[in-house]
């Protein structure tokens, strides 16, 4: 790998095993993803990125994409070749009057959101603000406001990015089509995404917090949850995670978001979730959009290891709680999460091929998320979210949302996409015939079979 060549192309920095800076910068979230590339070019702008992939093209490289650097499977990074990070790319302007923010990819969700609350505005972004908006926006984007405001993707109205033959494109409703209904949801395949522009909703002041039970009582607070959450108004987005409390005992943590106007209908709205139990704990109270966005931070720090598994869920029977239950009391690690996340609203309402993203119908997301500090306890871990995968295959959709799969879940890639993995295939072979953008959840520009 000629990176001298290189180094005349770009304005940024690029490390190199030995460099100064190289160690740090070629860190992940997840610390079980421990990798070496060759090369890291850490881009200024459209220019270094756009040099960074015709190198990549000369040299028969494959190179991986780093923005946030918080995706499970470590997809942010290869060994031993390039890495084109964006992660210090953050301009970001934002219209008040149109609702509108056009950003750079390097942005975290929380420098996000500070731009867009000065205007009382905001997006679906997350659970986390250290996510990167990229990747989440790329795989569709799973957030608090999604009942309100539909999924990340669902409020993308343009692309600009650099295509396998290092040049600049531009992907809207209007220009690019195809190319801006595969950016909604699936994922970095097609090109290194520069920036993005976003549809904004006001949002300023929202009821959020956790309403905490002892995960004794889990059964009939999950019945309870499922039943409630089945009436829930749009701007009503609730959670049920388990967890374990810092001292050890393990709970049901109801987690809502509320996002309507009327904070007082949200506090009524509410009242038989709070009320229900009645709980250990209820911390829900009105907070400002940027401490919800920040409020898990702290449980999900960078540096930690984790496993993953997912599956969206058909529906979630009496059974299927009893088996939830039982599994999370044999959780190995106090740090885990894991999550029933619930769609409804503005995101179901989309149909499943409207975007690249087709979980619409389904109103369960499992998310068994692993954490641990150890590299001993790796392999208990690994098995324990393993085996509660497989025990709630029975109630499973067949269907996964692809920022949740795991380094191990190449397999997987054709359920994350269902009926629309074949029109992926197809804009694929358009715009990467040779496959140059394939260190991600893999959609390969195979020929397709006869019909």
């Amino acid at each position: 790998m000629n990176i001298d060549g290189l180094r005349s192309e770009v304005r940024g920095e690029i490390f190199t095993p030995g460099s100064p800076g190289y160690e740090s910068a070629r860190q992940l979230w997840n610390a079980m993803i421990d990798r070496r590339p060759a090369a890291i070019v850490r881009c200024t702008g459209s220019h270094d990125v756009a040099a960074a992939v015709r190198f990549a093209a000369r040299e028969q490289l494959y190179p991986a994409i780093r923005a946030g650097g918080h995706n499970v499977a470590g997809l942010a990074s290869v060994d031993g070749g390039l890495v084109i990070d964006v992660s210090q790319m953050k301009r970001i302007t934002v219209d008040p009057v149109a609702r509108t923010a056009t950003s750079e990819t390097g942005l975290t969700w929380g420098e996000f959101d500070c731009a867009t609350q000065r205007h009382g505005l905001a997006t679906t972004g997350g659970v986390n603000s250290t996510t990167g908006i990229a990747g989440l926006t790329l795989g569709g984007g799973v957030g608090w406001l999604m009942g309100r405001c539909g999924m990340t993707c669902d409020n993308t109205l343009a692309y600009s990015l650099i295509t396998a033959e290092g040049e600049r494109a531009a992907a809207s409703a209007a220009e690019n089509s195809d190319l801006f209904w595969a950016l909604k949801g699936g994922g970095g395949n097609f090109g290194v995404v520069t920036s993005i522009t976003y549809r904004l909703h006001p949002v300023t002041t929202v009821i959020s917090g956790m309403i905490l039970h002892p995960l004794t009582r889990a059964r009939d607070v999950l019945r309870h949850y499922r039943d409630f959450v089945a009436g829930a108004p749009d701007e009503l987005s609730v959670e049920a995670n388990a967890i374990t409390s810092s001292d050890g005992v393990p709970m049901i943590a109801l987690v809502p978001a509320y996002s309507g106007a009327s904070l007082e209908e949200g506090e009524r709205v509410l009242a038989p979730l709070r009320a229900f139990g009645p709980p250990l704990a209820d911390l829900v109270t009105p907070m400002p959009y940027v401490s919800m966005q920040r409020m898990l931070d702290a449980s999900t720090p960078y540096g930690i290891r984790s496993y993953w598994k997912s599956t969206f869920l058909r529906a979630l029977p009496d059974d299927a709680i009893d088996v939830f239950v039982d599994c999370a009391k044999a959780c190995p690690s106090r740090r885990t999460i894991v999550k029933l996340v619930h769609a409804h609203g503005a995101a179901t309402r989309v149909a499943p091929d409207a975007t690249a993203f087709p979980a619409r119908n389904h109103a369960f997301d499992l998310v068994i998320l692993s954490l641990w500090d150890d590299a001993n306890d790796d392999a208990r871990n690994v098995a324990w979210t393993r085996d509660f995968h497989k025990a709630m295959q029975p109630w499973s959709a067949s269907l996964v949302y692809v920022n949740a799969l795991s380094d191990d879940d190449g397999s997987r890639v054709r359920e994350a996409y269902g009926d629309n993995y074949a029109r992926l295939v197809q804009v694929k072979r358009k715009y990467d015939p040779a496959n140059r953008f394939r260190k991600n959840h893999n959609i390969a520009p195979l020929a397709l079979p006869a019909t």
